[in-house]
């Protein structure tokens, strides 16, 4: 993610920010996939610059939208020549797809019509809408050409609206957009479940410390990197699990596992004409609680027992 302070905005930066990720010591082989925050001052040239540094995507930010956008963008018809260069040099737009001056529940369905409006406008452009909250957006996505995907989050796929204050507020659950309403997340389970490859798996996870997101701003975003696989797993076993395979030469694998690997694996990496990775990882059933705060950090489903588990192979 660019939205950092300062942004990654500029090839400096982003080189910068690619070197500091790739210094961090990982047990496995870690390949980062740089992107940059688009911003009003971009031009056809600066675009080329950071397609030349290595960059595979353009965040689109609305102002005031989500974290740290505060200096996102306006006017949308000014950004059109780094749009055009954009499509040029083959690079992916990814929106966060909200109207900030919209009621919090129809920041995405209002969002819409400026999507469509790029479609037409640009049509060799891939277009991903990210994190798609609302049955809206799951509509939009199907219906427009296959330049354009989304993306589904765990928390999205889980939550709705009651889980963050339904009872009693739980800031670890708040983010942005926020989870929506039960209608919403079946429409997001079914296109997430069914097989259509415009979506596929966009982890947003937000590791926010504990102190921003129980302060009296609560920060936006929710922490799922630790329990995302297993509980998409459990997701999609309980969805597809009584389905039959449809595919010759897949009658050993079980459907729900086919399409998990599709929507965590490969339907994006495509949509983005990336190689599939040749890492794998394994599922094993494992019941385990997930622990309450990572180095600081609450997770989704804290203190929660789960059924899967995933290892790294």
């Amino acid at each position: 993610m660019p939205n950092t302070l300062p942004p990654i905005s500029t090839p400096h930066r982003l080189e910068a920010y690619r070197s500091r990720i790739a210094a961090i010591e990982t047990a496995h082989p870690f390949e980062p996939l740089m992107t940059f925050k688009l911003a009003p001052e971009h031009d056809a040239a600066a675009i080329a610059r950071l397609a030349k540094a290595g960059a595979v995507a353009a965040k689109y930010y609305p102002r005031g939208a989500t974290t740290h956008s505060e200096d996102g963008i306006e006017d949308l018809r000014a950004l059109y020549p780094a749009l055009e260069a954009l499509e040029a040099h083959d690079l992916v737009l990814c929106m966060h797809g909200e109207d900030a001056s919209a009621f919090c529940l129809d920041r995405e369905r209002l969002f819409l019509p400026r999507l469509e409006e790029l479609v037409r406008s640009f049509p060799g452009l891939r277009i991903v809408l990210e994190h798609v909250s609302t049955a809206a957006g799951v509509c939009a996505v199907s219906a427009l050409p296959r330049t354009v995907g989304g993306t589904i989050t765990a928390h999205h796929l889980m939550l709705t609206l009651d889980d963050l204050i339904g009872g009693s507020i739980n800031p670890h659950l708040f983010c942005k957009p926020v989870v929506n309403t039960p209608a919403d997340r079946a429409a997001l389970r079914e296109a997430a479940t069914a097989a259509q490859q415009r979506f596929f798996f966009g982890s947003d996870s937000a590791p926010h410390p504990r102190t921003d997101k129980e302060g009296a701003r609560g920060a936006a975003g929710v922490y799922t990197t630790p329990v995302a696989v297993a509980l998409l797993a459990e997701l999609f076993e309980q969805t597809c699990g009584s389905e039959k395979n449809d595919v010759l030469g897949h009658e050993t694998e079980p459907l729900w596992v086919r399409r998990l690997r599709g929507f965590l694996c490969e339907n994006g990496a495509d949509f983005y004409r990336l190689p599939r990775a040749a890492a794998r990882v394994v599922l094993e059933p494992a019941d385990w609680t997930v622990p309450q705060e990572y180095h600081g950090v609450v997770p989704l489903y804290a203190g929660e027992r789960l059924r899967w588990r995933a290892r790294r192979v």
